[in-house]
């Protein structure tokens, strides 16, 4: 008798494009979201467009977060409480919207995004990554209600957010063949649909790589695009699987080995040519991913991550201690494969 279920949670509206940040009011009132909103920042979005988000509200109120951490959620949940806030809005990078993201979660209130950067996929997705200590935590949580993504805006941010969210896209290469390796030798539920959509927004990206420059707004709406579309993947899969494999695993560990030396994406793009030469050998795939990265200015070595090499290799023969996911890396990749791998492909 076939019992399987499925419970997929969605953004209602998505807008993407030039401008689009006027018609936050309207997306949300679409919504039917009651109360004011309480407006989760920090204090460069803050500075850049946090009155022109205040201005289509009614007595909004405001909360910075300069840190994503547990306690930063607390604060927010106590203002929020205290405001007597109808829902949240994230305004800005990783910072704030992870932090709204779980705090909303927490409060079971509704949340929007609303990214000022492209440099991850935690704009759409259900998952918050929260910092404690010397540990980055993945924390399920319930995914934006809508995303308003104004590639205005985007194009603005600094550009090296602009290639992390490239990499951190790029990486999906591996993380969907983590996954189906998990599915055969762990018998790890796989989903086609999630893991095909994620794969194609990793190839939409390295297809597309030689158009993503800096200073064009088409760029922008390029890469806002595959975060909305990664986003999307790890919500019908009700997990991170479509896009965080062993090349994640690497990236967490250096947050351990040597915490803020590079950006997270950044981190998992150059995990990711590792982990692609490890699934495929020496004619892999990992070649296309370290042209598509250098295309958009993405650091290719642990040089350019300003990470020195024996602390990348370190990274990679521990890296599989930090969760309980299978991956390439299996119980463990010896120091001379890992050497190896990192030499050949110009790593370290």
């Amino acid at each position: 008798m076939f019992e399987k279920t499925t419970w997929i949670k969605l953004p209602r509206n998505v807008l993407v494009g030039h401008d689009v940040i006027s018609n936050l009011a309207a997306a949300i009132e679409d919504l039917y979201l009651d109360g004011r909103p309480l407006i989760v920042t920090s204090p460069t979005p803050n500075q850049l467009i946090g009155d022109r988000v205040r201005a289509q509200f009614t007595d909004p109120q405001t909360v910075s977060v300069d840190h994503a951490s547990f306690d930063a959620v607390e604060a927010v949940i106590d203002t929020a409480e205290a405001a007597d806030a109808g829902y949240l809005i994230g305004l800005g990078g990783g910072k704030p919207i992870d932090t709204a993201k779980m705090a909303s979660d927490r409060l079971g209130c509704g949340f929007v995004s609303v990214p000022t950067a492209a440099s991850h996929d935690g704009i759409v997705s259900g998952r918050s990554s929260i910092p404690e200590g010397d540990t980055r935590h993945s924390v399920a949580a319930d995914p934006p209600l809508a995303v308003i993504a104004d590639t205005a805006v985007l194009a603005e941010a600094p550009w090296e957010l602009t290639t992390a969210g490239c990499a951190d896209i790029i990486s999906n290469y591996t993380a969907v063949e983590d996954w189906q390796l998990a599915h055969r030798l762990q018998d790890v539920e796989y989903s086609e649909y999630a893991g095909a959509l994620s794969q194609m927004t990793a190839e939409m990206l390295v297809d597309n790589s030689d158009a993503i420059k800096q200073g064009f707004e088409e760029s922008a709406w390029l890469v806002a695009k595959a975060l909305v579309s990664s986003g999307v993947a790890m919500s019908i899969a009700g997990s991170s699987r479509p896009a965080s494999g062993a090349e994640h695993l690497i990236s967490h560990q250096l947050d351990r080995l040597v915490p803020d030396a590079a950006l997270h994406g950044h981190q998992v793009g150059v995990a990711s040519i590792i982990t692609a030469y490890l699934h495929g050998g020496e004619n892999g795939e990992w070649r296309d991913i370290r042209a598509a990265l250098a295309d958009v200015g993405a650091p290719t070595t642990a040089a350019e991550l300003e990470i020195a090499g024996e602390v990348f290799i370190q990274a990679i023969t521990t890296a599989h201690a930090i969760r309980d996911r299978h991956t390439i890396l299996g119980n463990g990749v010896s120091e001379a494969a890992a050497r190896e791998a990192a030499v050949f492909t110009g790593v370290c």
